[in-house]
């Protein structure tokens, strides 16, 4: 009699470990970062041992804009492309948000807050329209772009310039509670989970990753490849434009001159588990390897090395992930 009563029991452990055995397959990547991020702070603690909460609010503010233009990145990858002009984007939402915020009301900001988010909509699907109409790849496109968009910011703000809005500061400064929770981590948590819910559970979330897996398949399926392209773009453009308020946030004024967030959000989303390939990878891996990625910025100042150095060390990160990668699906074709 016992035997039958535990034998309903066994087998829903049993399911419940394979499935917490599965789960923790598909996620080997992030969670490899998230223990990487761990030991890195336990590094950055040893280097410097009075690294505690303000040193993971200076840790969360860096790494802000990075993040959301990184999770914009990461969409368009996994449908299948690349947006090379996201930090002339970033340049010219953030010189455009100050312009407009300086000496206007509170009341005010927010609709321009508004506005300046349909405006990284707007330029985004401008991006993605380009793509498909001209069928020029992507990356030519994008490029091309980053010189359009540089140069209409310089047009907006020839100088720094402008102001932000005090509640919008206010939004980024400080904690959330308790004094480990900073409101750009906070902020960091809310946008990315703005992207993943749609991304993983709507139907257009599904058809980024079917046009990037397969476009040949997505059409014959009847997928609308143009405008889903399109779409992908246009979402990059209103995280792009997000990653612009939050400089608007952190500085106070508008800064014209488009900053190094190309390359970081491309070295987030290689290291985060997005294959360039497209169709593969998610939105938590990217957001942690900005948290490294900017970690590692930080043990290289508190050991004295020259910052520019992190530039060379995210292109062989990015080079080594890749060719990781490209390893491991070889691997896996041949099994």
């Amino acid at each position: 009699m016992s035997a039958s009563v535990d034998a309903p029991g066994l087998a829903a452990g049993t399911d419940l470990w394979r499935t917490v055995a599965r789960t923790v397959r598909r996620n080997a990547w992030t969670l490899g970062l998230l223990g990487l991020l761990v030991v890195l702070l336990g590094v950055t603690h040893a280097i410097q041992p009075s690294y505690g909460a303000a040193g993971v609010e200076s840790l969360a503010k860096a790494a802000l804009p990075v993040a959301l233009v990184a999770v914009g990145q990461a969409i368009v990858v996994i449908a299948g492309g690349i947006d090379l002009s996201v930090a002339s984007m970033m340049a010219l939402t953030n010189v455009t948000a100050a312009a407009l915020m300086k000496g206007t009301s509170d009341e005010a900001a927010v609709l321009v807050v508004v506005a300046v988010l349909v405006l990284g909509i707007a330029l985004g699907a401008i991006n993605g329209t380009l793509v498909v109409l001209t069928r020029v790849p992507d990356i030519v496109v994008t490029l091309a772009m980053s010189f359009v968009w540089a140069g209409a910011a310089l047009l907006v703000l020839s100088t720094p310039g402008g102001a932000a809005a005090q509640w919008l500061r206010d939004l980024y400064n400080g904690t959330v509670g308790s004094e480990w929770l900073p409101k750009a981590l906070v902020l960091i948590v809310v946008a990315a989970a703005l992207a993943w819910v749609p991304l993983r559970r709507t139907r257009m979330g599904l058809v980024f990753y079917a046009i990037g897996s397969d476009k040949l398949a997505a059409f014959r399926s009847g997928v609308d490849i143009r405008r889903t392209k399109v779409a992908s773009y246009a979402l990059c453009g209103l995280f792009s434009a997000m990653g612009g308020l939050a400089i608007t946030m952190a500085t106070g004024t508008g800064i014209p001159v488009p900053g190094p967030y190309t390359l970081a959000s491309v070295a987030a989303v290689v290291l985060g588990g997005v294959s360039l390939a497209g169709g593969r990878g998610g939105l938590v891996g990217v957001v942690l390897a900005v948290f490294v990625l900017r970690l590692v910025r930080a043990d290289l100042v508190f050991l004295g090395i020259d910052p520019n150095f992190t530039t060379v060390i995210e292109g062989l990160t990015m080079v080594i992930v890749v060719m990781v990668g490209a390893m491991l699906a070889m691997r896996s074709r041949r099994g």
